[in-house]
C-alpha cells in the first residue's frame, strides 16, 4: 500500500509538471508568433496583420509589398473596390485588384488566425473596403488641393525663368555689343567682305535670339511633362512627352558609348595617316630640292609621285575606316554612296581624261614651269601646270588656259633649252639670184647673225641651201642663242640686220622676187647703194625706149609672193 501510494505521488507530481512546462511552452510560442506579424497599412490605418512566410518572403516583405500595392493604386487613382475579389489555388488564396495581385492568404496564416483562410481572406477584403470609405473622401481633397499649388507653383517658376532668359538675354546682347563692339571688324577672305562689321553685330543679335527661343521651347516642353505628373490621370502623358527627349538622348548616350571602340580604332588609322602623309612630304620635299637623288628619278616627279602615293595611302586608309563610320552598313548610307559614284563616273569622264593626260605629260617631261613651248597655234611661258589643265601666257601677255589631253593629242615645241646645252637656233630664210657669189651670201648672213645680241658667238652662226629654184637659190641662216624668250626680238633683230647687211653689200634680195626681161629697167636696190662701175654700165648699155603707154602693161611682171 505504502509502495502504492509512493508511486501515484510520483505520477502526479510529474504530470503536473508536465502540465505546467505546456503551457509556458504554449505561451511562449504565441509571444514568438505575436513578435513576427507585420501589420499592413492602408490610409495610415492598420488592416491586418502578416506573421508567416510565404516561400522566400518573410512576414516583414509580404506586408510591404501588400500596402505599397494598396497605395500605388490609390496615387494613380485608379482603386477601386468593386474590382477586390479572391482566387484560390492549391497553396493560397489570392487577394486581387482587378489583374493586380494584392497579397495572399495561406493556410499558414488561416491556422495562426484560427480560421479558414477563404473566410480570412475575406476580412482582409472588407478591412481594405472600410478602410477606403472612411478615408477616401478627406485623403482626395487634400491630395487636389496639394496638387493643384504644386501645378500653381510649376507654371509661376516657369513663368519667372521664361521672363529672366528673355530680359537677361535682351541684356547680355547689349552688353557683348559695347563691351566688345571694337572687335567686330567683318569677316574677310583676302579682298572680298563677306560681312562687315554692322552685319556682324545684326547677325550675333539674330543668333542670339534663336537661341534665346530654342531656349524658351526646351523650358515650357519639359515643364508639361512636370506639370502632368502631378495629377495621375495624366502621368502616362507626362512620361509619353518626356520620352520624346528622354529616349533620343539615351539612345544617343548609349551609341556613342557603344562606338568608343570604333571611334578608337579611327582614331588610331587617322593618326598613322597623318604621320604617314607628313613622311611623304618630307620625302618628296628633299629630292624636289636635290637633297635626296634617286638614281632614274628626276626632281620634277617628286612632287606628283608622291601625291600619287598620299591619295593611295588616303584611299586605303578610307577603305579601313569605312565599316567603322556610323550607319556605314545602312541601305540609306550605302545607296547615297552608290548613287554619288554613279555621278562621279558619269560625270567625270573628260576630267578624268585630262588628269591622265596630265600625270603622262609629267612623266614625258615635256616641259615644265617657266619654259617657252608652242602647244597647237598658241605660243607663250609655261605659268602653271596642274592634273586638269596647263596655262600659258603668250608674248602678247595673253593667258591661255589648255586643257591636257588636247596636249596629249597634239604636238608640242619646247623652245627652251638647258644652260648647259648648245642652246636655241634661230633661223630664217632668204632668196638671192645667181649672179652674186654663194660664198659672199654665206659671209653676209653669218655677219649680220653676229650683230645680234641674243646670238651667242659659239657655237658659230652657219648657212645652209635649201634649194636651187627656178630664179634664185635660197639660203637658211642658223644662229644659236640661250634666250629662248626673247626669240621674237632676236627674229626681228636679224631680219633687221640681213637688211641692212645685204643693201650696204649692194645684193639684191630676191623676196619678193622679180620676173623680168632684162631690158636695163632699174634694179630693186636703193640708188646711192649701186657701185659706179654698174652705174656707167647701165647708163651705156641702157637703150632709149619710148614713153611707156598707160594702157600697155610693159613687159615687167612683179610678183609680190613671199616665200
Amino acid at each position: 500500500m505504502t509502495h502504492f501510494k509512493i508511486v501515484f505521488l510520483v505520477m502526479s507530481f510529474l504530470l503536473i509538471t508536465g502540465i505546467c512546462l505546456g503551457q509556458v511552452q504554449d505561451t511562449t510560442l504565441i509571444q514568438q508568433a505575436d513578435s513576427l506579424k507585420k501589420p499592413v497599412i492602408f490610409y495610415e490605418d492598420t488592416l491586418f496583420y502578416i506573421g508567416t512566410k510565404l516561400g522566400p518572403f518573410d512576414p516583414s516583405d509580404r506586408a510591404k509589398s501588400f500596402s505599397s500595392k494598396l497605395e500605388l493604386l490609390l496615387d494613380s487613382e485608379n482603386f477601386d473596390t468593386t474590382l477586390l475579389s479572391t482566387s484560390k489555388d492549391d497553396l493560397a488564396i489570392e487577394i486581387l485588384h482587378g489583374k493586380i495581385i494584392l497579397g495572399s492568404v495561406t493556410v499558414a496564416d488561416g491556422n495562426i488566425q484560427e480560421k479558414e483562410p477563404d473566410l480570412l481572406a475575406e476580412e482582409y477584403i472588407d478591412a481594405i473596403k472600410t478602410s477606403y470609405r472612411n478615408n477616401y473622401h478627406t485623403r482626395s481633397l487634400i491630395q487636389i488641393l496639394i496638387r493643384s499649388g504644386l501645378m500653381i507653383l510649376v507654371i509661376a517658376i516657369v513663368a519667372f525663368l521664361v521672363t529672366f532668359i528673355n530680359r537677361g538675354f535682351n541684356k547680355l546682347i547689349d552688353f557683348i555689343l559695347s563691351k566688345w563692339h571694337r572687335y567686330f571688324k567683318g569677316i574677310k577672305l583676302k579682298s572680298f567682305e563677306l560681312l562687315s562689321a554692322s552685319k556682324e553685330e545684326q547677325l550675333l543679335k539674330i543668333l542670339m535670339r534663336i537661341f534665346k527661343i530654342l531656349l524658351i521651347i526646351v523650358l515650357l516642353y519639359l515643364a508639361l511633362p512636370t506639370i502632368f505628373s502631378i495629377f495621375p490621370s495624366t502621368k502616362n502623358l507626362a512620361g509619353t512627352l518626356l520620352s520624346y527627349v528622354t529616349n533620343p538622348l539615351k539612345s544617343i548616350f548609349l551609341s556613342f558609348i557603344s562606338y568608343i571602340p570604333e571611334l578608337f580604332m579611327i582614331l588610331v588609322v587617322v593618326v598613322i595617316t597623318y604621320y604617314l602623309g607628313q613622311f611623304i612630304n618630307f620625302i618628296s620635299g628633299e629630292i624636289e630640292r636635290g637633297n635626296l637623288a634617286i638614281p632614274g628619278f628626276y626632281p620634277e616627279w617628286a612632287k606628283p609621285t608622291f601625291n600619287l602615293l598620299k591619295i593611295l595611302v588616303y584611299a586605303f586608309s578610307f577603305i579601313v575606316i569605312f565599316p567603322y563610320l556610323p550607319g556605314s552598313d545602312s541601305p540609306a548610307f550605302q545607296g547615297v554612296s552608290v548613287f554619288l559614284g554613279l555621278l562621279i563616273s558619269l560625270g567625270s569622264s573628260s576630267a578624268i581624261s585630262n588628269i591622265i593626260a596630265g600625270l603622262v605629260i609629267i612623266y614625258m617631261r615635256a616641259f615644265k614651269i617657266g619654259d617657252r613651248v608652242k602647244i597647237g597655234d598658241t605660243t607663250g611661258d609655261v605659268i602653271e601646270k596642274t592634273m586638269l589643265v596647263t596655262r600659258l601666257r603668250t608674248i602678247k601677255n595673253e593667258e591661255v588656259t589648255i586643257p591636257n589631253s588636247s596636249i596629249l593629242n597634239g604636238n608640242t615645241i619646247n623652245y627652251s633649252v638647258e644652260s648647259n646645252g648648245p642652246g636655241l637656233i634661230l633661223h630664217s630664210t632668204v632668196t638671192i639670184g645667181y649672179d652674186v657669189p654663194w660664198r659672199q651670201v654665206h659671209e653676209l648672213l653669218i655677219n649680220a647673225a653676229l650683230e645680234v645680241e641674243e646670238v651667242i658667238k659659239e657655237p658659230k652662226p652657219f648657212v645652209l641651201q635649201t634649194s636651187l629654184d627656178d630664179f634664185y637659190v635660197s639660203y637658211q641662216i642658223n644662229a644659236y642663242t640661250q634666250n629662248s624668250k626673247k626669240a621674237a626680238k632676236s627674229y626681228s633683230d636679224l631680219h633687221s640686220a640681213i637688211q641692212d647687211a645685204f643693201t650696204e653689200a649692194g645684193v639684191e634680195i630676191m623676196s619678193p622676187h622679180y620676173r623680168a626681161s632684162r631690158d636695163g629697167s632699174d634694179l630693186t636696190i636703193p640708188p646711192k647703194y649701186i657701185p659706179e662701175v654698174k652705174k656707167e654700165t647701165e647708163a651705156v648699155e641702157k637703150p632709149k625706149t619710148p614713153a611707156p603707154d598707160p594702157n600697155d602693161p610693159g613687159d615687167v611682171e612683179e610678183d609680190s609672193t613671199y616665200n
